[in-house]
């Protein structure tokens, strides 16, 4: 038996950071099985999964609940636990579908795509680069995999500890460059905007470094933003979308969203392009907010003197108790 794209074993002489870790090897089998699997059935188990962490004790379910009271306040606690637990089983289908949008062949992946609502934002008639911002909403991995598709693209790229020659060479299956997040792989963005191609970039990661970011609302909250998009944007010239790809019912497919830009995305005012910035991510999340990363702590970063966010019991209770403090903390007095 062929090998799968991807899952070959590391190369002779790579270095331990790259190697992966010891679990890897599971890893890749899983993913080969997966992959073999019909869609609906790795659904099912990944939804399973998500299932099991939402019903148990833990940091992942008690964050996710917090930024879902803070996303929606005017819920009632049942309805902010539903979305918790939906978001959950979403995020179990998210991962077991890793291994068919990872190793299938990219004609078979773009075949799931059932519909593609504004895709006329993707046209790059006048010549202009696009900048195309894809949150960990639904399907991001497909999103990516559909852009490159769409012509010459360079995805802004955080090399990873598990399974990274995988991830690399899924994204660039269908002929993406990847930019690392560092200096070099920022002159590649650039590079590919001003050759008229698009630029994949996932926004709602918090920035590590101290410099290249401003605190803007999300959610209405205080929230950590990168300032690389207005950036670019200025220096190239280039517009700004957001995309993603809603997970549909019952193993389905995709449906591609493509979503214009809020106005001042691109300022000369880094914390009001910031602001544009996730004002946009929100209006993705409202699409499907089920399929949202809500266990992802987003909120890590807290301006002076600000509380922290991701703390106190792992009840359910105590998680809205605590995101409802955090609002009024935050609401101008």
């Amino acid at each position: 038996m062929q090998p799968i794209a991807g899952l070959s074993p590391p190369p002779p002489g790579r270095t331990q950071a790259h190697a992966g870790t010891a679990d890897e090897p599971y890893l890749r089998a899983l993913l080969r099985l997966l992959a073999r699997v019909p869609l609906g059935v790795a659904h099912a188990l990944g939804a399973f999964v998500g299932w099991w962490i939402a019903h148990t004790p833990n940091r992942q379910r008690r964050n996710a609940l917090i930024n879902i009271a803070l996303y929606r306040p005017e819920l009632d606690t049942r309805a902010k636990i539903r979305l918790r637990n939906r978001s959950f089983a979403a995020f179990g289908r998210t991962y077991a579908e890793m291994g068919r949008l990872w190793l299938g062949p990219p004609e078979e992946v773009l075949g799931l795509i059932r519909e593609v609502r504004g895709g006329e934002l993707l046209r790059r008639d006048d010549g202009r680069g696009l900048i195309v911002l894809s949150p960990h909403l639904g399907a991001w991995e497909l999103a990516g995999l559909y852009l490159a598709a769409q012509g010459p693209t360079a995805i802004f790229y955080k090399p990873q500890k598990r399974l990274d020659d995988v991830i690399v060479a899924a994204r660039r299956r269908s002929g993406a460059t990847l930019a690392p997040i560092t200096a070099r792989g920022i002159r590649a963005l650039v590079d590919a905007l001003a050759a008229g191609g698009y630029a994949g970039i996932l926004p709602d990661q918090e920035p590590r470094a101290d410099k290249g970011a401003a605190f803007a609302p999300l959610f209405g909250v205080p929230a950590w933003t990168m300032v690389l998009v207005n950036r670019l944007a200025r220096k190239s010239g280039a517009r700004v979308i957001f995309m993603f790809a809603e997970r549909l019912a019952r193993a389905r497919g995709y449906r591609i969203h493509c979503l214009p830009a809020p106005d001042g995305i691109d300022s000369d005012d880094d914390v009001t392009a910031a602001a544009a910035l996730n004002l946009g991510i929100e209006r993705c999340i409202d699409v499907c907010p089920e399929q949202y990363l809500w266990a992802y702590r987003r909120f890590r970063r807290r301006p002076p003197g600000e509380p922290k966010v991701y703390v106190g019991g792992l009840g359910d209770y105590d998680a809205i108790e605590r995101a409802r403090r955090l609002r009024r903390a935050a609401a101008p007095t």
